[in-house]
């Protein structure tokens, strides 16, 4: 029996990660990845099946081959590149609302630390639509990306799960943080924290030579002009 309105209530996370998973069909110019993250193995076969046999532009669906690091599974969805992309994704999204009782998705690109409000517009302004695009803008957000941003530090593994950063190490328990803002100007209205430099230095030793500085309650890093601030949980 296929699956209804509501079958997959409380399960699927509301933002969908777009570009961030390589193509397993073709180039990843040519080809736009989605990853939906869903709670439990059969849940996400049962969402694998229903996107690629309900919609005929769905060139592949697969599910991750087990459970990831932040304890969900990933249902993979491959579609051609072009002008199209957003219109497709905007009727999967209404699927997946329907399915998942959710109605206030997201998506992020290309592992940016933000995520956006699914929109036409908004994916229209951030999918490259060709090959040429394509290339241009992965250049051009290398930064952003929080798995370059965090490429030369000592973690063995960083993820995004709507917008808390989780950060784990061999040696140490995960680190998880909220993403309060990145860009290549931040504003702070706290003073620098004096008194927390034992956090700073944990900090240095566990993510490794980033400038960090403690302002109240918030924490920045920096890298290649881009700065971070985050805030402990």
């Amino acid at each position: 029996m296929g699956l209804r309105n509501n079958d997959l209530d409380s399960l699927v996370d509301n933002i969908i990660e777009i570009d961030s998973y390589k193509s397993k069909m073709g180039q990843d110019a040519d080809i736009v990845t989605l990853a939906i993250s869903i709670l439990g193995e059969n849940p996400a076969k049962d969402l694998e099946n229903f996107l690629e046999k309900g919609y005929p532009f769905v060139l592949d669906a697969d599910v991750s081959s087990g459970e990831q690091s932040d304890g969900m599974y990933r249902v993979f969805v491959e579609l051609e590149r072009n002008k199209e992309v957003p219109t497709q994704i905007m009727e999967l999204a209404s699927g997946i609302s329907s399915l998942a009782n959710i109605d206030n998705l997201k998506f992020r690109y290309y592992k940016n630390f933000r995520s956006l409000d699914l929109s036409e517009e908004n994916l229209i302004n951030s999918i490259p639509s060709d090959k040429e695009a394509y290339e241009l803008t992965i250049n051009e957000t290398r930064y952003e990306n929080y798995k370059n941003f965090f490429s030369n530090s000592y973690a063995e593994s960083v993820d995004m799960v709507g917008n808390t950063l989780i950060i784990k190490n061999t040696y140490a328990q995960p680190l998880r943080f909220d993403v309060t803002d990145f860009s290549k100007e931040i504003t702070v209205n706290e003073s620098v924290n004096m008194n927390d430099m034992a956090e700073v230095i944990f900090l240095t030793k566990y993510l490794g030579d980033y400038n960090i500085t403690k302002y109240g309650n918030s924490i920045v890093l920096t890298n290649e002009g881009y700065h971070l601030k985050l805030k402990r949980i």
